[in-house]
């Protein structure tokens, strides 16, 4: 298992992220089956505000195609850090997006 960091929502409570890499900021508690509790510098709302304007200029250039589709459906992963907040994950070493665009006939023969 790796570090856990918890980040503070806007309403007092926390979410427990588990991380597999040693940063971040100075433990703050242990305890947990062998890994490192860390407070995260910014809630997470904040951390996962991040990714927002990236996701929204990806869908608004999907969205305003010539040919708009019926559907489109964006997947992505997202890390969580302690001290950098949310970003987009790679897969291999190229960001990690899959897109799915769907048509509906919506003709009437």
């Amino acid at each position: 298992m790796g570090n856990i960091v918890e980040f503070p929502t806007t309403d007092g409570r926390g979410v427990l992220v588990e991380t597999s890499d040693g940063y971040g900021t100075p433990v703050t508690r242990g305890g947990h089956q062998g890994s490192v509790v860390q407070e995260a510098q910014r809630t997470f709302e904040e951390a996962v505000g991040h990714i927002q304007p990236a996701v929204q200029v990806l869908i608004d250039q999907l969205v305003s195609l010539a040919h708009r589709p019926s559907a489109v459906c964006v997947e992505f992963g997202v890390d969580l850090h302690a001290e950098a907040g949310a970003f987009i994950a790679k897969t291999g070493g190229t960001a990690n997006f899959m897109v799915r665009l769907t048509w509906e006939d919506t003709r009437t023969d």
